[in-house]
C-alpha cells in the first residue's frame, strides 16, 4: 500500500491538471450513507416513485418526495466533511487542483473550502431550492421551514410553480453546462483521480475512459473494484479517508510544504 501511496503522490506532483473525481465513498465517513448501500435510501424507498415524470404529473408523488427529500436533508445539513474533501481542498491549496467533478449532493466540497469554481456538481446540490417554472432560487432551510409547518408540498411564492431541490432525479436531464465542463475537463486533464466511485451511473462512468483518451494518468482509490480498474495507471482498494489524507500529506512533503 505505502508504495501505491508514494506512486500516487509522485504523479500529482508531477501533473499540471490533476482532475479528482468524487463519489458517495468520499462522503460516507461524514455519515452519509449511500443510496444504494443496505441500509440506503433506496432500501427504504423505491427508485420507481421518484421519477423525473412522476413528479410533474402526480402530487402523490411529489409529496413522498418531499418526504424522503426531507429524511435525506437533515443528515445532509449537518454533516462534516471528512478527510478525503479537505485532502482535496489542501491539493488546492498547494497548487495542484484543476477542479473537482462529483456525483455527490452534499455541498461537502464547499465546506471543506474548495473554491466554487473548482467544483463541478454533476448531480447538483440538495442545499437549494429551485421552481421549475419560473427558476426563483431559495435556501433549502427556508423550504424546510414551510415543511415543518406541514406544508406536505411547496410551491413557489412568485408563480405558484412546483418546488424541487437542485438535485437530478432519475429521468431529470443532466445539467447541460456542469456535464460538458466535466467532460472537458475530464479529456484535458493529464492525471485523473476517481475516488470513493463505484463508476457504474452515467455520464459519470464515462469520464475515466475520457481522460484516458486524452492521454491521462487514471488512478482509481475505491473500497471495491470497479469495472475501469483493469486500465487504471494505480488503483488502491482501502479507505478513502485514510488514502487520500496520507498521498496529500506525501504530496506536500515532496513540494517543500
Amino acid at each position: 500500500m505505502e508504495d501505491l501511496i508514494e506512486r500516487v503522490a509522485e504523479l500529482i506532483v508531477n501533473s499540471r491538471r490533476v482532475v479528482v473525481f468524487t463519489g458517495a465513498g468520499a462522503s460516507t465517513e461524514s455519515g452519509i450513507a449511500d443510496f444504494r448501500s443496505p441500509g440506503g435510501v433506496w432500501d427504504k424507498y423505491d427508485p420507481e416513485d421518484f421519477y423525473f415524470q412522476k413528479f410533474l404529473t402526480s402530487e402523490e408523488s411529489r409529496a413522498k418526495y418531499w418526504q424522503m427529500s426531507t429524511e435525506m436533508y437533515e443528515s445532509l445539513r449537518n454533516a462534516k466533511p471528512n478527510r478525503v474533501h479537505l485532502a482535496i481542498a489542501e491539493l488546492e491549496r498547494l497548487g495542484k487542483l484543476d477542479c473537482v467533478i462529483t456525483q455527490n449532493i452534499d455541498g461537502l466540497h464547499h465546506k471543506a473550502g474548495n473554491s466554487r469554481e473548482k467544483i463541478i456538481e454533476l448531480h447538483g446540490t440538495a442545499l437549494s431550492v429551485s421552481c421549475l417554472s419560473c427558476r426563483r432560487r431559495y435556501d433549502r432551510d427556508e423550504i424546510q421551514e414551510r415543511i415543518r409547518r406541514g406544508v406536505k408540498v411547496p410551491r413557489c411564492d412568485d408563480c405558484g410553480g412546483l418546488l424541487k431541490s437542485d438535485t437530478i432525479s432519475f429521468g431529470q436531464a443532466m445539467p447541460e453546462r456542469e456535464t460538458n465542463e466535466a467532460s472537458r475537463r475530464s479529456f484535458d486533464s493529464d492525471l485523473f483521480v476517481v475516488v470513493g466511485s463505484s463508476l457504474v451511473v452515467q455520464p459519470a462512468a464515462h469520464m475515466p475512459i475520457q481522460a484516458k483518451q486524452g492521454g491521462a494518468k487514471l488512478v482509481i482509490i475505491n473500497r471495491e473494484a470497479t469495472s475501469h480498474d483493469g486500465y487504471a495507471d494505480v488503483v488502491i482498494n482501502g479507505p478513502a479517508g485514510e488514502t487520500m489524507a496520507r498521498i496529500v500529506e506525501k504530496v506536500s512533503e515532496k513540494m517543500g510544504h
